[in-house]
Order: C-alpha cells, then structure tokens, then sequence
C-alpha cells in the first residue's frame, strides 16, 4: 500500500506548467508508492468527504500540500480541507493523535522571483517568515515539518529548470523518508490542547 500521499490543490491547473509537472512525476511513480490527489478535480463544489480524506491520511507516512503560494499562503480549497479534516479529537486535541509522528512536506511555488523574497523586495519578508502557519498546524497535530521544496518565478522557469525540479521532486518522493537531513530534524513539537479549549456539543 502507498505510504506518499500527495494532496494537490491548484485551482487553474490547466494554466499550471509548474504544478502539472509536479503531479506528472508524483504520477510516475505509480500508485503502490503515492497516492495523488487533485482537490479541485475531486471537489469541485467544495464539498469534501471528510471520512474518505481521513482514511487516506492514516495510511500515509509522509503527507504532502503541493500547492501554489497564493496571497501569501495556501489555495481557498486547501485552507478549507485543512479546516474540515483535521478535526478535533482526530488530527489534534484529546484524542487526536491520528496524525502523530508522520511527516508533512510543502511543497510550493510563487509567482514573485526568489529576489522579491527579501527585505528589500517588494514581498518585504524572507520566504520563510510566511511558513509559520504550515509549521503550527504540523506541531499541532505531531506532524514533523519537513524542509519546504519552493519553485519560485514559476512563470518565467525555464523548461529545463522545471524538469530538474520534478526530477528532484520525483527522487524526494521515492526515497523517502531516507533524505539527509531528516536525520538532523527534531521530533514534532509537544502541542497539548486541553478538553476546555473547545465547547462540547449539547
């Protein structure tokens, strides 16, 4: 059984060199090593299966968001998958240990170049400086934060550039989790939440 599961979410895919490719290589690699999914395929009205997404995340062992940088975080879709499926008592919380001691990698690309990613550009901010959410939302549910794989200037890589990158990617994905410096990473962060941080249900 495949232990990868990609979860891509590009809402203009067919406009997409960067991610197509991406998904192509993932693809490559056959379904007993990953399992890929397009969330805006899969739901296109938005409605997520919430049961089914769950099922998949238990099998994995490394989970990855595969997405564009947009307004300086993840796509609509993927915000509100985040929001459905990892639930209370399931992905975090009391009870929620489902997701404990996986690995999350993100695996993005920007339209500004790697240049607009410093203070001096007119993104302001290093590129990591917006990664604080991703990172929370792993510790929280005892996921380990891997190293991001970032494309920037997506729309202006050249062809063999974005090979190489999903040559990379493709490599990444069969060998893990034997990468070097996962050796080097801490555990997941200790994030309990106590029962009274959420009303129960009457």
């Amino acid at each position: 059984m495949a232990d990868v599961l990609v979860l891509a979410a590009h809402p203009q895919l067919e406009d997409s060199r960067v991610n197509r490719a991406l998904m192509d290589a993932a693809a490559a690699l056959g379904a007993q090593r990953v399992v890929l999914r397009d969330l805006y395929a899969a739901y296109p009205d938005y409605v997520i299966d919430v049961q089914a997404e769950q099922v998949l995340l238990a099998q994995a062992k490394l989970i990855v968001w595969q997405h564009p940088i947009r307004w300086y975080g993840m796509p609509a879709l993927m915000k509100l998958w985040l929001d459905e499926v990892l639930a209370f008592g399931w992905a975090y919380g009391p009870g929620g240990s489902a997701l404990a001691g996986k690995d999350l990698w993100l695996v993005a690309s920007t339209g500004g170049s790697q240049q607009a990613y410093r203070p001096a550009g007119y993104n302001r901010h290093f590129f990591d400086d917006f990664l604080p959410p991703y990172k929370q939302t792993a510790a929280l549910c005892g996921l380990r934060f891997l190293p991001p794989l970032v494309l920037h200037g997506a729309h202006r890589v050249s062809e063999a550039e974005l090979a190489e990158h999903a040559r990379l990617y493709a490599s990444r994905l069969a060998s893990h989790p034997h990468w070097p410096e996962i050796a080097e990473l801490e555990p997941a962060a200790a994030c309990d939440v106590p029962p009274e941080a959420r009303p129960r249900a009457d």
